[in-house]
C-alpha cells in the first residue's frame, strides 16, 4: 500500500518468506538432526554438518510445494542459483534457531499445543463424521506420523520463541518514525545534463596496438566457455511402462473393480418445496415450519400435479422456486445427506414426507432417472490398460532404479549395457556446459546432473556418473565422450568485440571527464549552464531519471541553494545534477500516518530480528561453505 515499503522489499519479504515457509512444519524436525554424514558439506552450525544431498532433498521438497500450490510458475526461475542458495540460507537459519531453542531450554506447553491443534484446518479434514481422527489417512497425505508432524510443530514454535522476545520488544518513537518516513517522501526539484558515453565514442581512436594490450590484460572477457559433448540415459515413469505389458485377466479385474469410473454415475432429477427453519432458530419457530410443509405435503399428496404451482407460491428457496421446485439432474454427493438419502429412496413420480436438513423442511418429487451406464470392456479396453500400467510402473519402477543405478556404476565405460537391459534409448547432446543453457529441458536442465557431469572424475575418465535425481521418479546418468576446457579466443578472432569493449570504456571516461570540468565551470558561473528544464523528483517519482542520479539529487546538501552534484553513471557516462529547492511532502492524513507508523515498526522490529539472529549466528558458529551465486546482471 505504501510505497516506503516498496522500497524496503528485500528486508521485509525476506522476514515474511520465513514466517511463511516454516520448514519444520511441512518436512519434519528429523531431516534437520539425521543426515546420512555422507556427501560434500555445504554449511554447518553448532559443529553439526548440512550435506548436499541434503540441500538437494530440502530443495526438490519446497520446489515440488511451490510447483503444487502454482503450477503455472517457471521451472528454471525455481532451479535458478539464487534460489537453491536462498533454500540452504533458510535451512542454516533453521538449524540456528532450533539450536538457540535448544540450548536455552525452550518449550511449548500442552494446553497451547491442544490448542494450535484444535484451530488447525488442516487437521480437521482428517477427522471423519464421527470425530475419529484418520491415522492412515494422514501418514499417506502428508508422508509422516502424526507424532512427527507433533514434534514438528513443537519445534517450530520453540524456534519462533527465540525470535519474539527481541520482534515483541522493538518500537520506534514518533519522531525515529517521522524522521525516517519524511525523509524517504523527500522531493527535490533539479535540472539535470547527461553526458552520454555513447555521444563519445566517436572521438576515442584506438590503435591495434591498444588493442592488443587491452586483450592481454583482459582475457577473461574473451573466452569461450568449457563444453563437452555428452550420452547420457533417463529412467523414469513412462520408461518402465513401456516395458509392462498387461495381461487380459489384470484388465478385466481392473475393470470390474473400477466400473462406475469408465461410465456415468446415475442421475436424478427432482423438484421441491422449501420451508426455511435454520438449525439454529428456535424451536418454536422450526416446529411452526414443520407444520406449514406437512401442510403443504397433504395438498400435494391430493393433487400431485399441483406440486410445481404449490412450489411456486409456497417454496422459500429463491433458486428453484419460480422454476416450479425443479432442481435438474443431480449425482450423489451434489446434495446435504438427509435430502439425498431421501431423494435416492424415491421412485420416479413419487413424493417423499417432509424430510430435515439444516435449511429447513423440504418435500421432494422425483421427477426423472438416468440410470448409470457402464461402456463394454473392449471401448475402454486402451484407458484400462494406460492406467495398469502407469499403477504397476511405480511398483516397479524402484527395482528399475536399483538395476539402473547398478548396472551405470558396474560397467562404467559404457551406458550400453543399461541402456540394453533397461531398453532405454541412449540419447546426446553437444556443446553442454556446467549450467543449464536457456531453455533446456529434462536432464539437461538439471544442475545436479550437470554438476556430476563435470566433476574432475567424470571429466578425466570419462566414466558415467551416479545415478542422479533429476526430478520426480526420474534418474539419469552421462557421460563425457569429449571435452574442451575454457580457453580465451584468439586475438583474430574477438577483435572487434576488443574494439567495442575498449571505445565504450574510453568514451565513458570521456564523458566522465567533460561532465567534471562543466560540473567545476557552472558551480563557479552558473550563468551559461545547459540544463534541462526543472522537474521534481523523489525515490518514487524517479521522472525517468537513474537511480544514481535521484540519490545524488537527494543527498545534496541544500542549506546553499542552489546546490551542484556531479554523478559517475558508469559505463552510460555522467551526470551533473542542479537542485534548485527542496519540496517538502504534502502532510499526510491521520490514517495514512497510523498504518505508516504501524509498518514502519515492522521494519524496524524485522532489523531487530536480523540483528539478533546474526548474533546466534556468531554464537553457534554458522557459515555456509559454497560461495553465493553473483547477482543478475541488468
Amino acid at each position: 500500500m505504501f510505497d516506503f515499503f516498496r522500497k524496503h522489499t528485500k528486508i521485509v519479504m525476506a522476514f515474511l518468506f520465513l514466517l511463511i515457509i516454516p520448514s519444520f512444519v511441512f518436512f519434519g524436525v528429523e531431516r534437520y538432526t539425521q543426515g546420512d554424514g555422507k556427501g560434500e558439506k555445504v554449511a554447518r552450525v553448532d559443529g553439526h554438518d548440512i550435506t548436499r544431498p541434503e540441500w538437494d532433498q530440502q530443495h526438490r521438497n519446497e520446489v515440488d510445494r511451490i510447483r503444487q500450490q502454482s503450477p503455472s510458475i517457471d521451472a528454471a526461475l525455481l532451479d535458478s542459483d539464487a534460489a537453491r542458495y536462498a533454500t540452504l540460507d533458510r535451512m542454516v537459519r533453521d538449524r540456528v534457531l532450533q539450536t538457540a531453542a535448544d540450548k536455552t531450554h525452550m518449550t511449548v506447553s500442552e494446553d497451547k499445543l491442544a490448542r494450535i491443534f484444535a484451530q488447525d484446518q488442516g487437521l480437521a479434514a482428517f477427522r471423519g463424521a464421527d470425530g475419529k481422527f484418520d491415522r492412515e489417512l494422514f501418514m499417506r497425505t502428508t508422508q509422516q506420523t502424526p507424532e512427527q508432524y507433533e514434534a514438528s510443530v513443537r519445534a517450530q514454535l520453540a524456534t519462533q520463541q527465540v525470535l519474539q522476545g527481541v520482534s515483541g520488544s522493538a518500537f520506534a518513537t514518533k519522531a525515529q518514525t517521522e524522521a525516517t518516513i519524511n525523509a524517504f517522501y523527500d522531493r527535490r526539484e533539479v535540472q539535470v545534463a547527461r553526458f552520454n558515453a555513447a555521444d563519445f565514442a566517436a572521438k576515442v581512436t584506438v590503435s591495434d596496438a591498444d588493442l592488443e594490450a587491452y586483450y592481454k590484460d583482459h582475457p577473461a572477457l574473451f573466452q569461450a566457455p568449457e563444453q563437452a559433448a555428452v550420452e547420457y540415459l533417463v529412467l523414469d515413469l513412462d520408461a518402465v511402462k513401456k516395458n509392462i505389458a498387461v495381461s487380459e485377466a489384470d484388465a478385466k479385474a481392473y475393470f470390474e473393480q473400477n466400473k462406475a469410473r469408465f461410465g456415468t454415475k446415475e442421475e436424478r432429477r427432482a423438484s421441491h418445496i422449501l420451508i426455511t427453519a435454520p438449525a439454529s432458530a428456535p424451536a418454536a419457530e422450526r416446529e411452526k415450519a414443520k407444520a406449514k410443509a406437512e401442510q403443504l405435503l397433504a395438498e400435494v399428496k391430493k393433487s400431485p400435479a399441483s406440486f410445481a404451482d404449490i412450489a411456486r407460491k409456497n417454496s422459500q428457496d429463491p433458486g428453484s422456486a419460480e422454476k416450479g421446485g425443479d432442481l435438474d439432474f443431480v449425482t450423489r454427493g451434489a446434495m446435504v445427506k438427509p435430502f439425498e438419502d431421501a431423494m435416492f429412496a424415491l421412485k420416479k413420480g413419487e413424493i417423499s414426507a417432509v424430510v430435515e436438513t439444516e435449511f429447513g423442511y423440504h418435500i421432494i418429487r422425483l421427477t426423472d432417472i438416468k440410470p448409470e451406464q457402464v461402456p463394454p470392456f473392449e471401448q475402454v479396453r486402451a484407458r484400462i490398460e494406460d492406467e495398469v500400467r502407469a499403477q504397476q510402473a511405480t511398483q516397479e519402477f524402484a527395482k528399475a532404479a536399483e538395476t539402473f543405478t547398478d548396472l551405470v556404476y558396474q560397467q562404467p565405460d559404457s551406458l550400453q549395457p543399461a541402456a540394453d537391459k533397461l531398453k532405454l534409448k541412449l540419447q546426446t547432446a553437444s556443446n553442454v556446459a556446467r549450467t543449464p543453457a536457456a531453455g533446456a529441458t529434462g536432464a539437461l536442465a538439471s544442475r545436479n546432473f550437470l554438476g556430476a557431469l563435470f566433476a574432475a572424475d567424470s571429466l578425466e575418465r570419462k566414466h558415467n556418473t551416479e545415478a542422479i535425481e533429476v526430478g520426480p521418479s526420474q534418474l539419469a546418468s552421462g557421460r563425457v565422450a569429449k571435452y574442451a576446457a575454457a580457453r580465451t579466443l584468439p586475438f583474430a578472432e574477438v577483435k572487434d568485440k576488443v574494439r567495442s569493449q575498449l571505445v565504450a570504456e574510453r568514451a565513458a571516461a570521456l564523458a566522465k571527464t567533460e561532465g567534471e570540468a562543466r560540473l567545476r565551470a557552472w558551480q563557479a558561473d552558473s550563468a551559461g549552464a545547459t540544463l534541462a528544464a526543472p522537474v521534481t523528483v523523489s525515490r518514487l517519482e524517479t521522472q525517468s531519471l537513474p537511480a544514481p542520479v535521484i540519490e545524488g539529487a537527494l543527498r545534496a546538501d541544500t542549506s546553499k541553494l542552489p546546490a551542484w552534484a556531479g554523478v559517475d553513471l558508469g559505463a552510460q557516462g555522467y551526470a551533473v545534477v542542479r537542485v534548485n529547492k527542496a519540496v517538502p511532502r504534502a502532510p499526510s492524513t491521520p490514517e495514512t500516518a497510523q498504518q505508516e507508523a504501524g509498518q514502519f515498526a515492522q521494519v524496524i522490529s524485522a532489523a531487530e530480528n536480523a540483528a539478533y539472529y546474526e548474533l546466534l549466528k556468531q554464537r553457534y558458529k554458522a557459515e555456509i561453505l559454497v560461495p553465493r551465486p553473483a547477482e543478475p546482471t541488468r
